[in-house]
């Protein structure tokens, strides 16, 4: 199973285009065994206004689909909303039940502990995959 496919395919368009940087700037990270806000992340991409969190939602619903459909966990689990109490925002739980892997309702305690479990899986296989994607990631798209 590819560690990275359809957002280093060929495919274009903008949400699909930073989804490439959101796993590879996520991969960097996911060491450190801590989430990151949507509003750090978008920094730290400088993705540019207007609508800078709307770009990054897209781009990481991309990323739940693609890991969705290889049976990977959602590196998506590493970004929540600082207004959330360290919970993604409810667009992740949505995302999340829209392509299987989240079969709760939106009842707090539901969708904390299926995050926590998601995260949890996402920190211990991104790690191991993290040297991969960064080197598949420069293969396809050189500096």
């Amino acid at each position: 199973m590819p560690l990275v496919d359809s957002t280093l395919s060929e495919a274009t368009g903008p949400a699909n285009t930073l989804a490439i940087r959101v796993r590879a700037h996520l991969c960097q990270k996911v060491g450190h065994a801590l989430p990151i806000t949507y509003q750090a992340l978008a920094t730290e991409l400088e993705l540019l206004p207007p609508n800078t969190i709307h770009q990054l939602t897209a781009a990481l619903e991309c990323l739940i689909e693609e890991d969705a459909a290889t049976v990977r966990p959602l590196i998506a689990a590493l970004v929540v909303s600082k207004a959330r109490g360290g919970l993604p925002a409810p667009g992740f739980f949505d995302c999340a039940q829209h392509v299987g892997r989240f079969d709760g309702d939106s009842s707090e305690p539901e969708r904390s502990e299926f995050y926590a479990a998601e995260f949890k899986r996402a920190v211990e296989f991104w790690c191991k995959s993290a040297e991969g994607v960064e080197e598949l990631v420069q293969a396809r798209h050189p500096s």
